[in-house]
């Protein structure tokens, strides 16, 4: 037969992703340099081109804020020098007025008229004094809008501003203005006040002076003010910059533009300061700004769709990489044998479970159309199942058979094959896929198993025979210890009849009591093959023959064997029962040997003690009772020692005991009969001393 190379792509594992050729392994893995080199450097573009993008608008935006802020800044500045040249031109004016004053009138009450006039036009002047050369005081005028108190005495001193100022302008030879400085007004309040001084000269010759006192404040007022901007104010301060009067709106914004001229004025110098108050410079200050602004940002849109779709592409290929590693390890991890096969029977896949199943390599089977791992024997019979599969007609995917393979090297072995139909993605029928299941070891199991089992049961039947020897040894002690009693005490009258044969009496009494105990010999031996046929039912696990027996019959039946052993031991033996006590369905000679066993032990409990009473009380009473049935409780009660808190847990175990003759079975058989009967067996302590030993039995009602 030709093996021809299977067709690409016609195999479909399910769950796993269809991806790597059909027949052909997994591609090993590149190196992780080489992965991390490659994606370094996709990555590195990447970031290259995100941080030249983000540069670009992070430049263009701060080149146009920057740019808006020049402008505003160049306009402030403009605004800042109209205003000074503004009070320049209102100062030379007002020196012109104050000239023409004293040169139209040397009447000092008319000198004062239009002093008035002049205060009444120039509202920023508050005070006009004439002065004589000596600077004297001749005449004044003051504002009418802002009556002051002035402190004559303080401005004549030579120390004054007036006096400064005008020797300023003598020195001159023409107007003088003094530095500011503060003036107290009316109601607490205060003004920053500026001197000028202008001499009156004739012939050459200085005879008088004007002065005129100004108010920053109101020359900001009427001079700047009316120019300003609402988010503009003005201010005068000095050159260190400390601020002497402010004019302007409360409005504040996010950012602050300040433009600074100076006021050069003979005998002082001002600096007025003019503050824009601006929001934040607006990202778009023409049209071309907001063109590339607008191609960036969708640049930045393009960008980032870019790198999402690469992101998803990566994280594609990073998930399908994980899914063909974790496809490897699950295969390379498997037990069960698979194998694909395409619609002409040839072999396309093959794990390495299957290889090492059968002994062939990969390479040996992938393309074959016949299995050299059939026996040779049956390898007509699998070319027909063969043909049936391959005909459509394969058995359900959960439902496997059994078959025969053959190692390389001739051994044959059994397995388990699952069969299932390989689906595409497409949805198209590519082959067939089957599982194999080495089941060698299992039958080896079975086998194992099965011979355990034989041996299990062969070892359950000893131990029955066991268990029913220990139990006979156990419950035979009695009547065998009181048959020998009664032989014994049988042959002491013997030996007594030879020497009172003379005496009738005495012969008749002895044979009475020679009948007596023959009867008891008797009863007891009749007695013990009950026990051994009670054992044998209880060692079958078989119902045994349970009646209806009282619970005076019961007590009565063990009280005399009780009263022997007590006898010897001098215990005093006490029964309590209640009357009107319903009976008890149970088997009368186990029940009969569990009470001889707790009384016996009872008795050995207060063995060798000087405790006062020595008594063993065996009592009977009704517990419960309901509709169905009622409970009798059987107590056995001692002044013994008690039973210490460490053996009270191993109490019913078997083969344990407190005693050197003992075999450790009495507590646990009696347990063991007791739960047959239905009823539990416990123990308790006695107060002040002993323990009491209670077992249940059920009482069916009465009708």
């Amino acid at each position: 037969m030709s093996a021809p190379t299977p067709p690409p792509d016609s195999i479909s594992f399910p769950g796993f992703p269809d991806s790597t050729p059909t027949g052909a392994e997994p591609a090993p893995p590149r190196w992780p340099w080489r992965r991390w080199r490659s994606a370094w450097r996709r990555w590195s573009l990447w970031t290259v081109l995100v941080v030249l993008v983000v540069s670009m608008l992070i430049t263009l935006v701060w080149l146009a804020g920057r740019y808006e802020a020049v402008q505003v800044q160049d306009r402030l500045e403009r605004d800042a020098a109209n205003a000074v040249a503004d009070v320049r031109a209102a100062l030379n004016r007002n020196l012109q007025d104050l000239q023409a004053l004293s040169a139209q009138s040397s009447d000092p009450q008319e000198w004062r008229a239009r002093a008035a006039e002049v205060l009444q036009v120039r509202r920023e002047i508050l005070r006009i004094e004439w002065r004589d050369s000596r600077v004297r005081l001749q005449s004044y005028a003051e504002t009418p809008y802002r009556p002051m108190q002035w402190e004559e005495g303080l401005r004549d001193d030579s120390q004054s501003h007036a006096q400064l100022t005008c020797a300023n302008a003598r020195r001159l030879n023409g107007p003088a203005y003094s530095p500011s400085y503060f003036q107290l007004l009316n109601e607490g309040l205060g003004s920053e006040m500026m001197e000028v001084c202008l001499p009156l000269s004739h012939s050459g010759r200085v005879d008088g002076f004007i002065i005129a006192t100004y108010s920053l404040q109101s020359i900001l007022v009427n001079q700047v003010s009316k120019n300003l901007a609402h988010s503009q104010e003005v201010s005068f301060t000095e050159p260190d910059g400390t601020r002497l009067a402010l004019v302007g709106a409360a409005w504040r914004g996010t950012r602050v533009f300040t433009a600074q001229q100076i006021l050069d004025l003979p005998g002082n110098m001002l600096v007025l300061r003019l503050d824009h108050w601006h929001r934040a410079p607006s990202v778009f200050p023409n049209v071309l700004t907001a063109l590339v602004t607008t191609m960036s940002i969708a640049l930045g849109t393009v960008l980032v769709i870019l790198v999402r779709d690469n992101r998803r592409r990566l994280r594609a290929e990073r998930d399908l990489g994980e899914a063909l590693a974790f496809r490897k390890a699950m295969e390379d991890s498997l037990i069960t044998g698979l194998r694909a096969r395409d619609l002409k029977g040839r072999i396309s896949y093959v794990n390495p479970a299957f290889c090492d199943m059968v002994g062939f390599s990969s390479e040996e089977l992938l393309g074959l159309n016949f299995a050299p791992y059939w026996p040779p024997e049956l390898s007509e019979e699998y070319h027909q199942r063969q043909l049936k599969r391959l005909a459509g007609k394969a058995p359900p995917s959960r439902e496997g058979y059994e078959s025969v393979f053959m190692r390389k090297d001739g051994t044959r072995f059994p397995v388990l094959i699952f069969e299932a139909p390989l689906i595409s993605a497409q949805g198209r029928h590519t082959g067939w896929m089957s599982a194999f299941l080495d089941i060698s070891e299992q039958r080896r199991m079975e086998e194992l198993s099965r011979a355990s089992q034989e041996r299990l049961q062969a070892t359950a039947r000893l131990a029955t025979v066991g268990e029913m020897a220990s139990l006979l040894s156990h419950e035979l002690t009695q009547p065998l210890m009181t048959i020998a009693s009664y032989a014994t005490g049988s042959l002491n009258m013997l030996g007594q009849h030879d020497s009172a044969s003379d005496n009738p009496a005495t012969l008749r009494q002895q044979l009475q009591d020679l009948r007596t105990a023959m009867q008891r010999i008797a009863h007891q031996a009749e007695r013990a093959g009950r026990v051994i046929k009670s054992v044998r039912d209880f060692v079958r696990r078989r119902d045994q023959s349970r009646e209806l027996v009282h619970a005076s019959e019961l007590v009565d039946a063990v009280l005399p064997l009780v009263r022997m052993q007590a006898r010897k031991l001098g215990v005093r033996v006490i029964t309590q029962l209640d009357n009107d006590l319903p009976p008890v369905l149970c088997d009368p000679t186990m029940i009969e040997q569990v009470l001889l066993n707790l009384a016996r032990n009872g008795t050995q409990a207060m063995d060798g003690m000087e405790t006062h009473p020595r008594e063993l009380t065996l009592r009977v009473r009704q517990t419960t009772t309901s509709a169905h049935a009622s409970w009798l409780e059987f107590s056995v009660i001692d002044c013994g020692s008690g039973i210490d808190e460490a053996v009270s847990d191993q109490l019913f175990t078997p083969f344990f005991t407190t005693r050197e003759e003992g075999m450790g079975l009495g507590l646990s058989l009696c347990r063991t009969v007791i739960e047959q009967h239905g009823g539990t067996l416990r123990h308790s302590a006695n107060l002040p001393r002993g323990t009491v030993f209670s077992f249940t039995l059920p009482a069916p009602p009465q009708n």
